[in-house]
C-alpha cells in the first residue's frame, strides 16, 4: 500500500517536471517565432501550462533574477523536485511503511 502511494506521489512529481520542461520549450518556440500564439490551440496550451507552472515557479523567481533574459527558475525547480523524488519521498514514506508493513 505504501509503495503504491509513493509511486503515485513520484508520478505526480514527474508530471510536474515534464510540464515545466514543456513550458520552457514552448516559451522558446514562441520567442523564436517558430509557433504563433495567434493559433488558438497553441495559445490555450501555453496559457494552461503557464497557469499550472507559474505558481510553482513564482517563489523561485523572487530570489533568482533572470540572467541576461535567461530564466533559471525552471532548472532550479526541476533539480529540487528530482531531489525530493529521490530522497525526501522515500524518507517521508519510511515511517508509514514501518507502521503498515
Amino acid at each position: 500500500m505504501t509503495s503504491f502511494l509513493q509511486a503515485i506521489v513520484s508520478a505526480i512529481l514527474s508530471l510536474v517536471v515534464w510540464a515545466l520542461i514543456i513550458n520552457a520549450v514552448l516559451s522558446w518556440l514562441v520567442a523564436f517565432d517558430v509557433v504563433n500564439l495567434r493559433n488558438r490551440f497553441v495559445y490555450s496550451v501555453a496559457r494552461g501550462l503557464d497557469a499550472f507552472t507559474n505558481p510553482i515557479l513564482a517563489p523561485v523567481r523572487r530570489f533568482v533574477p533572470a540572467l541576461g533574459g535567461l530564466d533559471l527558475s525552471p532548472v532550479i525547480v526541476i533539480i529540487v523536485l528530482q531531489a525530493a523524488d529521490q530522497y525526501l519521498i522515500p524518507w517521508a514514506f519510511a515511517p508509514l511503511r514501518a507502521l503498515i508493513g
